[in-house]
């Protein structure tokens, strides 16, 4: 075994073993002295030169690195499986069915304050888009469903959608009566406190119709023509 293989052997080992790419100098400063360190990455380059791996100089820095043409070969994806919270499922529930939507009548729906990351999953998702903008004050977005969406939830067009009757026979909405000063009312949704009153029940079955497409199916264009419904507290 002559010096100079014994030399290129150790500038390998020390690339190999390298959690980041090195510089020329760091590498020198671990060689024997006058070790030609130049030379040996050329021909360590020159070595490894159209195989599974390959020496590259980026940066002004050393690395072994996949070879380009087989970077697709290892690519390897994962799905890895996420339980939405509680408060993301409500606001697709309310973009779903009011759409167009701004967050602040998310908010006033679900009459609590809205987090920033909740729109920001749903958006990474891919199941919510913003649609256009409020022509009101400060022009807020306005947020809609998207072709993903619908593919996700085995849904042909959002007239799918489930109404309040399929709602009710599937236990999503509670319709025990319950008894008020008022006298006695059948609860359709039930708000933070757990009261309900007609007025919200009669707004609930409006809203959830689907016969009713309502501005769901609207360009952001013709938003000034629709005004947004009073939504429910």
């Amino acid at each position: 075994m002559t010096e100079i293989s014994r030399e290129l052997r150790m500038l390998e080992a020390m690339l190999f073993a390298a959690t980041e790419p090195v510089t020329e100098t760091s590498l020198a400063d671990r060689l024997p002295e006058g070790a030609d360190t130049a030379a040996l990455l050329r021909e360590l380059a020159a070595h490894y030169e159209g195989r599974g791996v390959t020496l590259l100089c980026v940066a002004g820095k050393w690395a072994f690195r996949t070879a380009p043409d087989l970077a697709g070969t290892l690519k390897i994806e994962v799905s890895v499986p996420r339980k939405l919270s509680r408060a993301a499922v409500e606001t697709l529930a309310i973009v779903a069915y009011h759409q167009p939507v701004t967050r602040g009548e998310i908010e006033e729906i679900r009459g609590v304050a809205l987090s920033k990351g909740t729109l920001d999953v749903l958006l990474e998702i891919g199941w919510i888009r913003p649609v256009g903008r409020r022509r009101t004050p400060g022009r807020p977005v306005t947020w809609g469903t998207t072709s993903d969406f619908l593919d996700h939830f085995n849904l042909a067009s959002l007239s799918d959608l489930p109404g309040v009757d399929e709602l009710k026979a599937a236990g999503l909405l509670d319709t025990r009566p319950v008894r008020t000063i008022f006298g006695e009312v059948t609860v359709t949704e039930q708000n933070e406190s757990g009261d309900a009153d007609e007025d919200d029940a009669e707004e609930t079955v409006e809203a959830l119709d689907p016969a009713d497409p309502g501005p769901a199916e609207l360009d952001s264009e013709d938003e000034e023509e629709f005004p947004a419904r009073r939504l429910m507290g």
